[in-house]
């Protein structure tokens, strides 16, 4: 008898699904617009400056090394540390271009 009592008493489900999925694919939307994308841009604009350098830019490495390039090669670059100092490094962990912001601190 309680049992019977107990399945009366409950609300019909009108459309809670519904609005769950809505407020989700929402949810899913404003992610992609907001972190995404910029991500996904950035990562693009990084492949193509890598694939850009050149003998003579100056760089950053990922580890906070700074030089000049001096060959580039397909899958790394020497980098001129100081005279006659030249190291191996990956095109991956060259992170930005410093050129002109050296050019203006001077």
């Amino acid at each position: 008898m309680n049992f019977l009592v107990f399945l009366e008493q409950q609300p019909a489900a009108t459309g809670g699904s519904w609005s769950f999925l809505i407020m989700m694919g929402l949810i899913f939307v404003v992610m992609y617009f907001f972190m995404i994308r910029p991500q996904q841009k950035k990562q693009k604009e990084l492949v193509k400056f890598r694939s850009s350098l050149q003998k003579g830019d100056k760089v950053v490495t990922a580890g906070g090394i700074y030089g000049v390039i001096s060959e580039v090669k397909e899958q790394y670059v020497l980098i001129e540390v100081d005279t006659n100092v030249k190291l191996r490094i990956d095109k991956s962990s060259i992170v930005k271009d410093v050129s002109d912001i050296q050019a203006s601190a001077r």
